[in-house]
């Protein structure tokens, strides 16, 4: 098959960072991974609550039987300590990750030592950054560097040159941009993460290899070391990422387990509190006028614990979709997308 290098564009075809002009995607975004968790539960539970008033305004539900509701609540109870039971399971299989023996603690800070020596070695700085999102932003800037570097080294009308510049091109676009997200974030924030996983490291180092595996020969010493370290650069980044995702990751499901166990309490306490409600013979206590909000916004309470784990679930299943790529391999892309086409046997001929 013929190259199609100089005829398509170096596109990534990924998620990348400040293309998000659309409302609905940006609320997505919000409610996928950007926003609080806490807010899209809550936001969860009031969409419960309105729910079951307008249910009952339609006439579609009522809140006067009482066998009905008392079995309902008897139900929510019993799915409120499975749910908390459950949580508490994954809790547990988190905490079994921290206990390691001191061979296997010294073996691990070995290999973060070393992995950070490495950055230092390519940025040149005495050490790396302990901050999670300058320890980013100093990786993404050695990378926008050794992309300059390249591209300067290389003529455009060179062999390769041209698919080499737009590669640059969009590395040093995509270095921006994510520099302007970690500038405006915090340590400990989210965000920080989040803009790790929509840098496209994986499409970058794809293309990178290509490009050292089908031009080295032909480009100079100085470019081919700065594409070299560029690729040594991208490898270390796609490292870190994983690394603090999976960190985050961890510390955001036992943020979960605790809130889950905070709101498990008021959720049982409000779901024996519709049974107490229509325990007395002569029916609900409370008056048929107020009956249908104060049910509904129990209920709402009941169900906290469940908007909860959908709120968590939703970010981290998204977090994990998105970086599903095992370094060059993106199994999320066309197979018939982006500007390289090979077949067996073309470095022989």
């Amino acid at each position: 098959m013929a190259s199609s290098d100089s005829d398509e564009s170096l596109e990534s075809h990924g998620s990348e960072i400040g293309h998000q002009t659309n409302v609905f995607v940006r609320v997505r975004e919000w409610f996928l991974v950007k926003g609080s968790r806490l807010y899209v539960a809550t936001i969860i539970s009031l969409a419960i609550f309105v729910l079951f008033l307008l249910l009952n305004e339609l006439g579609i539900i009522a809140f006067v039987n009482d066998d009905s509701v008392t079995r309902l609540a008897g139900g929510m109870i019993a799915g409120t300590f499975s749910l908390v039971t459950l949580v508490v399971s994954i809790n547990q299989l988190i905490l079994s990750q921290e206990f390691v023996t001191a061979d296997t603690a010294r073996e691990q800070l070995t290999g973060v030592m070393e992995f950070r020596s490495d950055l230092s070695a390519l940025a040149q700085v005495p050490a790396s950054p302990a901050s999670p999102t300058r320890f980013f932003e100093l990786i993404v800037e050695a990378i926008n560097d050794r992309a300059t570097t390249l591209a300067d080294a290389v003529d455009a009308e060179s062999d390769g040159g041209e698919i080499i510049h737009q590669f640059t091109d969009r590395v040093e676009q995509s270095s921006e941009q994510i520099n302007n997200t970690l500038e405006q974030t915090k340590f400990g924030t989210f965000e920080a993460v989040s803009a790790a996983v929509a840098y496209n490291g994986a499409w970058q180092l794809y293309a990178a290899r290509h490009i050292q595996g089908r031009y080295d020969e032909s480009l100079s010493e100085e470019a081919s070391e700065a594409l070299e370290e560029l690729i040594s650069l991208i490898e270390l980044f796609i490292t870190a990422r994983e690394h603090f995702k999976t960190t985050y990751l961890q510390r955001e499901l036992t943020r979960f387990s605790q809130l889950t166990i905070y709101c498990g309490v008021p959720a049982i306490l409000s779901a024996m509190t519709i049974g107490f409600i229509y325990a007395d013979f002569a029916g609900p206590t409370v008056h048929a006028v107020y009956l249908p909000y104060i049910i509904s916004a129990l209920i709402a309470v009941v169900a906290s614990p469940l908007a909860l784990l959908v709120s968590y679930i939703l970010r981290t299943a998204t977090v994990t979709r998105r970086t599903t790529s095992i370094g060059p391999m993106v199994p999320q892309k066309d197979p018939d997308s982006g500007p390289f086409d090979v077949s067996a046997g073309e470095n022989q001929e």
